[in-house]
Protein backbone atom coordinates (compact mmCIF):
# COMPACT_ATOMS: atom_id res chain seq x y z
CA UNK A 1 0.00 0.00 0.00
CA UNK A 2 1.57 3.43 -0.75
CA UNK A 3 2.05 6.12 1.91
CA UNK A 4 0.72 9.11 0.74
CA UNK A 5 2.64 11.13 3.53
CA UNK A 6 6.00 9.60 2.69
CA UNK A 7 8.42 12.39 1.40
CA UNK A 8 8.03 13.96 -2.21
CA UNK A 9 12.29 13.58 -4.02
CA UNK A 10 13.03 15.29 -7.24
CA UNK A 11 14.79 12.99 -9.48
CA UNK A 12 16.28 13.86 -13.10
CA UNK A 13 16.04 10.89 -15.19
CA UNK A 14 17.74 10.61 -18.09
CA UNK A 15 16.06 8.50 -20.88
CA UNK A 16 18.23 6.97 -24.25
CA UNK A 17 15.52 6.08 -26.85
CA UNK A 18 14.85 5.48 -30.58
CA UNK A 19 14.78 8.99 -32.98
CA UNK A 20 11.34 8.67 -34.23
CA UNK A 21 7.88 9.82 -34.66
CA UNK A 22 5.96 9.04 -31.65
CA UNK A 23 8.38 8.08 -29.02
CA UNK A 24 8.29 11.43 -27.02
CA UNK A 25 4.59 10.90 -27.06
CA UNK A 26 4.63 7.58 -25.69
CA UNK A 27 7.04 8.57 -22.95
CA UNK A 28 5.04 11.60 -22.06
CA UNK A 29 1.28 9.14 -22.30
CA UNK A 30 3.16 7.02 -19.68
CA UNK A 31 3.49 9.91 -17.31
CA UNK A 32 -0.09 11.46 -18.13
CA UNK A 33 -1.72 8.19 -18.09
CA UNK A 34 -0.81 7.77 -14.61
CA UNK A 35 -1.13 10.74 -13.25
CA UNK A 36 2.61 11.95 -12.90
CA UNK A 37 4.40 15.19 -13.35
CA UNK A 38 6.79 16.14 -15.53
CA UNK A 39 8.76 19.59 -14.31
CA UNK A 40 11.05 19.56 -16.92
CA UNK A 41 11.52 18.02 -19.98
CA UNK A 42 14.44 18.26 -22.77
CA UNK A 43 14.82 16.13 -26.00
CA UNK A 44 17.51 16.08 -28.46
CA UNK A 45 19.27 13.39 -31.28
CA UNK A 46 22.39 12.58 -29.53
CA UNK A 47 23.53 10.21 -32.43
CA UNK A 48 22.68 10.69 -35.83
CA UNK A 49 24.19 7.68 -37.38
CA UNK A 50 22.85 5.25 -34.67
CA UNK A 51 19.05 7.51 -34.19
CA UNK A 52 19.18 7.89 -30.81
CA UNK A 53 17.85 10.88 -29.07
CA UNK A 54 18.72 11.82 -24.86
CA UNK A 55 14.82 12.56 -23.38
CA UNK A 56 16.29 13.84 -19.83
CA UNK A 57 13.24 14.58 -17.56
CA UNK A 58 12.83 16.21 -14.37
CA UNK A 59 10.06 14.60 -12.06
CA UNK A 60 8.97 14.32 -8.44
CA UNK A 61 7.42 11.94 -6.33
CA UNK A 62 7.58 9.40 -3.43
CA UNK A 63 10.76 7.08 -3.41
CA UNK A 64 8.08 4.02 -5.00
CA UNK A 65 6.47 6.18 -7.44
CA UNK A 66 10.31 7.33 -9.09
CA UNK A 67 10.85 3.50 -9.03
CA UNK A 68 7.64 2.77 -10.96
CA UNK A 69 8.30 5.66 -13.40
CA UNK A 70 11.68 3.80 -13.99
CA UNK A 71 10.36 0.64 -14.48
CA UNK A 72 7.74 1.89 -16.96
CA UNK A 73 10.22 3.85 -18.76
CA UNK A 74 12.32 1.04 -19.28
CA UNK A 75 9.42 -1.75 -20.57
CA UNK A 76 8.83 0.73 -23.74
CA UNK A 77 9.70 -0.56 -26.79
CA UNK A 78 11.64 2.56 -27.88
CA UNK A 79 13.63 3.05 -24.76
CA UNK A 80 17.14 1.68 -24.92
CA UNK A 81 17.90 2.67 -21.17
CA UNK A 82 17.15 4.70 -18.22
CA UNK A 83 19.48 6.41 -15.62
CA UNK A 84 18.53 7.89 -12.27
CA UNK A 85 20.95 10.44 -12.68
CA UNK A 86 19.88 11.96 -8.83
CA UNK A 87 20.79 8.27 -7.39
CA UNK A 88 23.76 7.77 -9.88
CA UNK A 89 26.01 9.62 -8.45
CA UNK A 90 27.35 13.24 -8.85
CA UNK A 91 25.99 14.95 -12.28
CA UNK A 92 25.70 18.22 -13.59
CA UNK A 93 22.65 19.85 -14.44
CA UNK A 94 22.03 23.32 -16.37
CA UNK A 95 19.00 25.12 -17.11
CA UNK A 96 18.87 28.12 -19.54
CA UNK A 97 16.77 31.13 -19.33
CA UNK A 98 15.49 34.09 -21.72
CA UNK A 99 14.20 36.38 -19.08
CA UNK A 100 12.47 39.86 -20.34
CA UNK A 101 12.75 42.90 -17.64
CA UNK A 102 10.44 46.37 -18.55
CA UNK A 103 13.15 48.14 -16.95
CA UNK A 104 13.07 52.63 -16.77
CA UNK A 105 14.69 55.00 -14.66
CA UNK A 106 15.83 53.60 -11.15
CA UNK A 107 15.11 49.93 -11.91
CA UNK A 108 17.21 50.22 -14.95
CA UNK A 109 20.46 50.52 -13.19
CA UNK A 110 19.28 47.72 -10.49
CA UNK A 111 18.43 45.32 -12.76
CA UNK A 112 21.46 45.89 -14.58
CA UNK A 113 23.25 45.14 -11.30
CA UNK A 114 21.71 42.09 -10.09
CA UNK A 115 22.20 40.53 -13.96
CA UNK A 116 25.90 41.40 -13.13
CA UNK A 117 25.78 39.57 -9.77
CA UNK A 118 23.96 36.21 -11.56
CA UNK A 119 26.63 36.33 -14.35
CA UNK A 120 23.40 36.94 -16.50
CA UNK A 121 23.86 38.17 -20.50
CA UNK A 122 22.65 40.79 -22.24
CA UNK A 123 21.27 39.63 -24.98
CA UNK A 124 19.08 42.83 -26.01
CA UNK A 125 18.15 45.81 -25.28
CA UNK A 126 15.83 48.19 -25.66
CA UNK A 127 15.15 52.06 -24.35
CA UNK A 128 12.14 50.72 -22.16
CA UNK A 129 13.73 46.60 -21.61
CA UNK A 130 16.50 44.36 -21.55
CA UNK A 131 16.09 40.35 -22.83
CA UNK A 132 18.98 38.46 -19.91
CA UNK A 133 20.25 34.84 -21.03
CA UNK A 134 21.15 33.06 -17.82
CA UNK A 135 22.58 29.76 -17.20
CA UNK A 136 23.17 27.55 -14.14
CA UNK A 137 21.18 25.09 -11.42
CA UNK A 138 17.51 25.68 -11.45
CA UNK A 139 17.92 27.17 -8.07
CA UNK A 140 19.56 30.03 -9.62
CA UNK A 141 17.28 30.78 -12.18
CA UNK A 142 14.60 30.70 -9.84
CA UNK A 143 15.68 33.31 -7.80
CA UNK A 144 17.05 35.91 -10.32
CA UNK A 145 13.73 34.74 -11.61
CA UNK A 146 12.01 35.96 -8.36
CA UNK A 147 14.48 39.53 -8.21
CA UNK A 148 12.86 39.97 -11.41
CA UNK A 149 9.33 40.14 -10.62
CA UNK A 150 9.39 43.43 -8.36
CA UNK A 151 11.62 44.48 -10.84
CA UNK A 152 9.17 44.24 -14.27
CA UNK A 153 9.45 40.48 -15.16
CA UNK A 154 7.18 40.50 -18.79
CA UNK A 155 7.89 37.48 -19.54
CA UNK A 156 9.89 34.03 -19.38
CA UNK A 157 11.13 31.47 -21.30
CA UNK A 158 12.98 27.86 -19.68
CA UNK A 159 14.53 25.09 -21.49
CA UNK A 160 14.45 22.49 -18.80
CA UNK A 161 17.29 20.16 -17.30
CA UNK A 162 19.50 19.36 -19.75
CA UNK A 163 22.01 16.90 -17.23
CA UNK A 164 24.53 14.38 -17.21
CA UNK A 165 26.92 12.56 -14.82
CA UNK A 166 30.07 13.20 -13.81
CA UNK A 167 33.37 11.04 -14.49
CA UNK A 168 34.25 9.03 -17.36
CA UNK A 169 31.54 6.55 -17.74
CA UNK A 170 29.35 6.88 -21.18
CA UNK A 171 25.48 7.22 -20.30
Amino acid sequence: MADKHAPQERHTIAVIVDNEPGVLARVIGLFSGRGYNIESLTVAEVDREVGLSRINLVTIGTPMVIEQIKAQLERLVPVHSVRDLTENGPHVERELALIKVHAVGENRAETLRLAEIFRARVVDTTAVSFIFELTGPAEKLDTFIGLMRPLGLVELARTGAAAMSRGQEPF
